[in-house]
């Protein structure tokens, strides 16, 4: 691994600093759910992945489909911290011709694979990817984040079915698993649980995980590229504006910017180094 766990839980918070001052300059975006999955793209950005900001296209590089792209503001921070582009244009978030569009946009931002934001087609382009790298004899590997609410799409579980069909041992999708949507709890707007127990009958290879502790995270890492015939699906149990107190478990959370006073007291008790 090129960082050891303390080194990665101190990225995280930099990484949630990043979500929520971003937030706060442009006044609109998606709080919650970004948080809940900082620990994971810390840990496959900067514990993980096969990639190199200075050649991103590189095709044996792994590549990372952000299937609930409305958290494209975790995104653009691992990518600007990892050096795809500037620290300082996470700024421009939903400004006027920024290259951080309200969603990731790969003909705007170098490090983005996928353009997404319809939700369910994310993990459906990765299994695309996946297929390729095996017909293709490739060595990469692909992961995916799909958010909990994200499951209610049909689309996500014949992408599902392909995967298992095809034996997509190349390929992890990581399920923020946070309890909540736009509109409230997801087993009241439309229950997609026992995610487990579907994703099992779909043919996946299943690990269930606290999102938000590291070394459980890459322990799932690993069994994943250990586990063949099978893809792997990770569901993680994680908080919904995790390291804020103020948005934690709020579904309010879910698509509000925090105001600048707001912004001061999320960063101070996420504390860490800028």
């Amino acid at each position: 691994m090129s960082k050891n766990v303390e080194e990665l839980k101190s990225i995280a918070k930099t990484i949630r600093k990043d979500i929520v001052s971003m937030l706060t300059e442009s006044c609109s975006g998606h709080p919650g759910g970004s948080l809940s999955a900082a620990d994971i793209l810390t840990t496959l950005y900067f514990g993980e992945m096969n990639i190199n900001p200075e050649n991103p296209k590189d095709e044996n590089r792994d590549r990372f489909v952000l299937s609930k792209g409305h958290a494209a503001p975790v995104l653009y921070s691992v990518l600007a911290r990892k050096g795809y582009f500037p620290v300082e244009e996470l700024n421009t978030l939903r400004k006027i011709n920024t290259r951080l569009q309200g969603h990731p946009s790969m003909k705007c931002l170098p490090g983005v694979d996928m353009s997404t934001g319809s939700l369910g087609q994310g993990i459906s382009s990765a299994v695309g990817m996946a297929l390729a790298g095996k017909v293709d004899k490739k060595d990469y590997r692909v992961y995916t984040l799909l958010g909990d609410g994200e499951l209610e799409e049909g689309q996500v579980w014949e992408a599902a079915m392909s995967a298992a069909h095809y034996k997509l041992d190349n390929l992890t999708a990581f399920v923020d698993f946070n309890g909540l949507q736009i509109d409230g709890d997801i087993t009241k707007v439309m229950n997609p649980s026992p995610i487990d127990k579907k994703f099992e009958a779909f043919g996946w290879n299943v690990l269930v995980i606290d999102g938000h502790n590291i070394d459980e995270i890459l322990d799932a890492i690993e069994k994943a590229k250990n586990f063949k015939g099978k893809p792997t699906v990770v569901v993680c149990n994680t908080v919904k504006g995790k390291g804020v107190s103020f948005m934690e478990n709020q579904a309010s959370w879910h698509g509000t910017a925090p105001s600048k006073e707001q912004c001061e007291q999320a960063l101070a008790e996420i504390g860490g180094d800028k």
